[in-house]
């Protein structure tokens, strides 16, 4: 049976489509080039420290810069999708993304290199919160946890592509011939962006503001701030993020080749493939995670400690194993379970979203954004640090990891009551009923009907 007029008209719940899969295809792209430029790091960094005569601490600066950048910038980014739409930003991010990413090949000294990761970041901070955008104003909403897991596949993608194509063209052609040339991606993306992507379907626009709120900028940005960290399901999807996304990002970005090559003794054509590895596992289990939270919204909670409970466990076994190196088997199984990590990150937006309606998602999006990045930025740093400090010790440097996943864990069971009464008071989805206790009592909803963007359609089918 088709829809009915009221309902295929509804802003709320585009129809999708070829077209839509076009346009969104267009804003991954753009996605997929900045997540190759943001990792090039990651598969350059012993080159980098010997190009520009750094040590692990300033080595770590390139990836903290470039991450304390894209997390400072998510919440303006939020605010800059919600009040000029998804093409300026994108269009913004990829020109920020192209120079950063050419002003590093061509950098001569450190600081010039700081400079142009930093512009990096600015630019790829533009992206992902554009793509979960244009996600939501192009699909409908039962589509939006596939949609999230989709996105991030293709940014895994690009990441596959650095640890494949990158690190041996940069061995092949060296560092400048090998940066710049990366950098003509960024252009490629630009010409179906700025001559085809559009912000959402025809007669599914945003709802225009209530007068006396258009024409107030600081007003805007104070209530759209205010009322998304007003919801506890954002900032829940903030600590999901932020607990979740880390441990692989870490070692993806920055600190995985060298506690390869130089704790574990792998060669970094071994090196590498166990990083692509981590790639491959991201990319297969994004699709089951996006298939579970979409059919189950009580899989989210689950799914998402599950992987921090295995990834800690994974990290301790390598860590505490006896002798200098740990076996190949169980450095294999810690990649694939990292590979979980990024998957699991993308739950923490199937809270935000159905907390906020369709005008904040942008900022729902990037206060959750900030999460991860946070972490990631942290441990960055505290590994740098602590290599520095212990003379290379990466068993002393990663346990970082380990006090970061536990104040994680402990603010997601804080929040988890409150955000799952809040979602089942406004009657969007069945919660067990032990989910709810303990905890804090629901606040009371002025409105028996919420505006926020809903959940996929899974009432009724969730386990008691």
């Amino acid at each position: 049976m088709s829809a009915s007029p009221a309902r295929a008209g509804t802003p709320a719940d585009p129809p999708g489509g070829r077209k839509a899969v076009a346009v969104w295809g267009i804003g991954v792209a753009v996605y997929f080039v900045a997540v190759i430029f943001r990792t090039s790091l990651g598969v350059a960094g012993l080159d980098a420290a010997d190009r520009f005569h750094v040590g692990a601490s300033a080595l770590a600066t390139f990836s903290l810069l470039q991450l304390l950048v894209y997390a400072g910038m998510q919440i303006p980014v939020g605010l800059m999708v919600d009040r000029l739409g998804t093409k300026k930003v994108l269009t913004l991010g990829a020109v920020l993304f192209t120079a950063g990413q050419l002003g590093f090949a061509l950098a001569p000294s450190y600081g010039m290199a700081l400079a142009a990761r930093a512009l990096l970041g600015c630019g790829d901070a533009m992206t992902f919160i554009s793509v979960l955008r244009l996600g939501t104003r192009w699909f409908p909403a039962r589509r939006g946890p596939l949609m999230a897991q989709l996105a991030g596949l293709v940014g895994m993608a690009g990441n596959l592509v650095s640890t494949l194509v990158l690190a041996p063209v940069l061995h092949g052609v060296g560092w400048t011939a090998a940066f710049a040339g990366s950098a003509a991606a960024g252009l490629v993306v630009l010409v179906p962006l700025t001559l085809f992507l559009r912000d959402h379907p025809e007669g599914y626009g945003p709802a225009p503001r209530a007068a006396g709120t258009a024409g107030a900028p600081g007003g805007f940005v104070r209530r759209q701030i205010r009322e998304s960290w007003a919801e506890p399901g954002t900032r829940l999807g903030l600590w999901v993020h932020f607990t979740t996304q880390f441990p692989a990002m870490v070692f993806l970005l920055l600190w995985g080749m060298p506690f390869l090559v130089e704790a574990q003794g792998l060669s970094r054509t071994t090196a590498g493939g166990l990083l692509t590895l981590v790639v491959a596992s991201n990319m297969a289990l994004g699709l089951v995670y996006g298939q579970i939270v979409g059919r189950r919204q009580s899989a989210r909670i689950p799914l998402a400690l599950g992987t921090v409970g295995l990834t800690a466990l994974l990290w301790a076994a390598v860590l505490a194993y006896p002798g200098d190196r740990a076996p190949m088997w169980l450095l294999v199984a810690l990649c694939l379970v990292l590979g979980g990590c990024g998957p699991a990150s993308m739950i923490g937006f199937d809270f935000a979203r159905p907390a906020n309606p369709a005008e904040r998602q942008g900022t729902a999006s990037g206060i959750t954004n900030m999460g991860g990045f946070i972490a990631s930025m942290t441990t960055l740093l505290t590994v740098g640090i602590l290599l520095d400090a212990t003379g290379d010790n990466y068993r002393v440097a990663f346990s970082a990891v380990f006090v970061l996943e536990a104040l994680g864990v402990a603010s997601i069971l804080r929040l988890r009551p409150l955000a799952l009464a809040r979602e089942a008071a406004r009657g969007r989805v069945t919660v067990p009923a032990q989910a709810l206790e303990p905890g804090p009592e629901p606040e009371p909803e002025p409105e028996p009907v919420s505006r926020a963007c809903p959940l996929p359609e899974t009432a009724g089918r969730e386990a008691p």
